[in-house]
């Protein structure tokens, strides 16, 4: 597996969200950020075309949404995907682990986090992030699909970012799977809600499929997405030191 993490600790964001600073404090934090961004882009440029599956970090083997998203990775990399996820345990380790396990290509966007977060071992490829938006562009930037698992905030965060975009034509088309309706049975209710007082109109929500069955999970994944990922590949370059893609790495399946 190739690695790729910073070698700072968090400190960033506290400072750049109190409010103005220095000039040139502010231009460097800026420096800093398309760095990130310029990193980012050079580890996942050639990782395939990718689904996204976000969820809780605190779901542990043997639990039934740890093995749900297992599955799932396992059944998005039989269409063909890389599987990519947050990079971190529970939800996120299951989904790589499943890709992993049946062959597939798998990759992270794992975050630095004060209390750190541990980035799971069924990746082959992943990148750490001092920044939760840079992260949460590079997990929608390469995925032409998106599952959503249960999860809590950061999980929330991620699945109304992505909601919006789509909402406002930033990505089209791209297909989101809810999974475990009792989990989310609340959230539909608040989205039906929504459709009602005409604060979001009922096509919003025609690319979203609640479910709890893989089978039905996947097929909307291929019935919207199948078709959209189908692309000459981009060949790495040596003289640009770019990373060689997924697959053809020694050791790599």
């Amino acid at each position: 597996m190739s690695q790729i993490d910073p070698l700072t600790t968090p400190t960033d964001d506290q400072y750049f969200l109190e409010g103005p600073h220095r000039r040139k404090g502010e231009f460097l934090f800026a420096l800093r950020v398309f760095g990130e961004f310029i990193r980012g882009f050079r580890a996942l440029h050639f990782v395939g075309p990718c689904v996204t599956v976000f969820g809780s970090a605190r779901f542990r083997e043997g639990h039934e949404y740890y093995d749900l998203a297992r599955h799932i990775g396992a059944g998005l990399a039989g269409l063909g995907f890389t599987v990519m996820t947050g990079g971190g345990p529970g939800v996120m380790e299951a989904a790589n682990r499943g890709a992993m396990e049946s062959g597939g290509q798998s990759v992270g966007c794992n975050i630095a986090l004060p209390e750190e977060q541990q980035a799971n071992r069924y990746m082959h490829r992943r990148v750490t992030f001092r920044h939760f938006f840079v992260r949460k562009v590079l997990l929608l930037k390469y995925s032409f699909a998106f599952v959503i698992m249960p999860g809590g905030f950061g999980t929330m965060d991620e699945c109304f970012e992505t909601l919006t975009l789509i909402q406002t034509g930033k990505i089209r088309e791209f297909p989101v799977v809810m999974m475990g309706t009792s989990y989310w049975r609340h959230l539909r209710a608040m989205l039906d809600e929504m459709v009602r007082a005409s604060t979001i109109h009922a096509e919003d929500l025609e690319l979203v499929c609640f479910t709890d069955s893989v089978d039905e999970a996947l097929e909307h994944v291929r019935r919207h997405a199948g078709g959209r990922f189908m692309r000459p590949p981009v060949v790495p370059r040596k003289v640009l030191g770019e990373p060689p893609a997924l697959g053809t790495e020694t050791g790599e399946p």
